[in-house]
C-alpha cells in the first residue's frame, strides 16, 4: 500500500520538501541551542567602582571550568583585597525546554512541519496533475488511439512538452490516415484489372486442365484473396462502422457452416437455460456475420495450413448475465508457437521464422482475426495444446454492440 502511494511523483516531491524543511529546522534548533549554551559575555575588561566613582579594581571576564553555571572571576582591589564575582545564568522554568509552550523548539518544529506540509502539497499536486495528464495521453496514444491529445496550457516546460507531443501525434495520425486511405484505394482499384485478367483468361479458350492454366488460376485466386484481406484490414483499421453493421446472429450456425466447409469437427458445449422449454444449442450475439465468418475461417485455414493431424473447433458459453462470453477455441496438431512469438503472430504481414510462401498466406489472416475480435469487444490469444500443437482462443462478449 505504502509503496504504491510513494510511487507517485507528487508524493515523492512533497515528502522531499517536508523532509528538507524538517532537517533545516533541526539544524537551526541545534545552532540555537549551542548559542544559548555559550558564555553570556565575551572576554572584556571589568571595572569595579566605589561610591565616589573611583576605580578600585579591574579584571577581565573569563568563563570558569563550568560555563553552563555562569561566569566567575576574581578582582584585586587597590587595597589588596580579593573579591570573587559570580554572574549566574538566568534561571529557566522547570521541565523539558524542547517542549515548553508557546515557543519551545519541539512545538516550533511541529508547527513548521505542518505549515510546510499544508502549503507545499497543493503546489506539488498542481504541478504533477499536469504530468499525470500528459502520461495518460501518451499511454492512450501508445495503446493505439492516435487521436489522443493532452492539455498544453501554460508557458513552462510541461506545457512545451505537451505541445510538442500534440504536434507529433497530429502528424503521425495524418500520415497513418493517408497510408490507410492509400492502401484501401489501391486495394479497391486492383480489383478491376484483376477481373479483366480473369476474364481474358476465360476468353483464351485454352484447356482449363493444363498446368499453366491451373497455375495462373491459382495465382489469380491468391491475389484476389490478398486484395480482399488488405481491403478488409484497412477498413477495420479506419473503424468504418457503416461498412459492417451489427445484427443479432447465431454464432453456433456460423461455426457449423465453416466447419462443414473445411471438414473440421465442431464440439459445442453450451449450458442449458433453466427457464427454457428446450435445451439451448445456440449462442446469439450482436455482431457482423461477415466478419465473424471471416474470423472463424481464418483460424481454421491457419490451423489446417500448419497442422499435421486433426483440427477441431470448440464453442462454449461461459459466465452468466452481463458477464456471458462466447469462447471459440481452434485446436491443431502443428509445431506450435514459441512463447516469445505468440503476440507478434497477430501483427500484419508477420510470419513465424522459417515459414515460406509455399505454405500459403502472407501474414494477414491472424491480424484480421485480432482486428475483428477487438471490433466486437473481445480478446484473442494463442496457447499450447496438451499433447502438442497450438490452441487459438477467442473470447467475445455475448450481446456486444458496435
Amino acid at each position: 500500500m505504502w509503496r504504491r502511494i510513494a510511487s507517485h511523483l507528487y508524493v515523492r516531491i512533497w515528502l522531499a520538501v517536508v523532509a528538507t524543511v524538517i532537517v533545516l529546522t533541526f539544524l537551526v534548533g541545534a545552532a540555537w541551542r549551542l548559542t544559548a549554551d555559550s558564555p553570556l559575555l565575551p572576554i572584556r575588561e571589568v571595572l569595579i567602582l566605589n561610591d565616589g566613582g573611583e576605580i578600585i579594581g579591574t579584571t577581565q571576564t573569563r568563563p570558569d571550568r563550568k560555563p553552563r553555571d555562569g561566569l566567575e572571576f576574581s578582582v584585586m582591589t587597590k587595597s589588596g583585597e580579593t573579591l570573587h564575582l559570580v554572574l549566574p545564568r538566568p534561571q529557566r522554568p522547570p521541565g523539558n525546554p524542547w517542549n515548553r509552550l508557546p515557543f519551545g523548539f519541539g512545538w516550533m518544529l511541529v508547527l513548521v512541519g505542518l505549515a510546510v506540509a499544508v502549503g507545499a502539497y497543493p503546489i506539488m499536486r498542481r504541478l504533477t496533475l499536469r504530468l499525470e495528464a500528459l502520461q495518460r495521453g501518451v499511454e492512450r496514444w501508445g495503446a493505439g488511439d492516435l487521436s489522443a491529445r493532452v492539455n498544453a496550457e501554460g508557458r513552462d516546460e510541461v506545457a512545451f512538452l505537451a505541445e510538442r507531443f500534440n504536434h507529433a501525434a497530429e502528424r503521425i495520425e495524418t500520415l497513418m490516415d493517408s497510408h490507410k486511405s492509400l492502401l484501401a484505394n489501391a486495394s479497391h482499384e486492383l480489383r478491376s484489372p484483376l477481373a479483366r485478367i480473369r476474364m481474358g483468361l476465360e476468353l483464351m479458350g485454352t484447356d482449363a486442365s493444363t498446368p499453366q492454366r491451373i497455375e495462373i488460376s491459382r495465382s489469380i485466386n491468391e491475389l484476389d484473396q490478398l486484395i480482399d484481406e488488405i481491403l478488409l484490414a484497412s477498413r477495420l483499421d479506419a473503424r468504418q462502422a457503416d461498412a459492417e453493421p451489427f445484427e443479432t446472429l447465431d454464432l453456433t450456425g456460423l461455426a457449423a457452416e465453416e466447419c462443414a466447409r473445411l471438414n473440421v469437427e465442431l464440439n459445442a458445449e453450451l449450458p442449458d437455460d433453466p427457464g427454457a422449454a428446450a435445451p439451448n444449442r445456440t449462442v446469439n450475439m450482436q455482431g457482423s456475420a461477415r466478419l465473424l465468418r471471416r474470423l472463424i475461417r481464418n483460424l481454421l485455414e491457419n490451423a489446417r495450413r500448419y497442422s499435421t493431424g486433426e483440427v477441431t473447433l470448440e464453442l462454449e458459453q461461459t459466465g452468466t448475465g452481463a458477464q456471458r462470453q462466447a469462447v471459440i477455441r481452434v485446436n491443431d496438431r502443428g509445431p506450435g508457437v514459441p512463447p516469445d512469438q505468440r503476440e507478434r503472430i497477430f501483427e500484419p504481414f508477420y510470419r513465424l521464422p522459417g515459414a515460406s510462401e509455399r505454405e500459403g498466406g502472407v501474414g494477414l489472416g491472424l491480424a484480421l482475426v485480432k482486428s475483428i475480435t477487438v471490433r466486437h469487444g473481445g480478446t484473442v490469444r494463442c496457447e499450447d495444446r496438451p499433447g502438442g500443437g497450438a490452441s487459438f482462443v477467442v473470447r467475445l462478449p455475448v450481446g456486444a454492440a458496435s
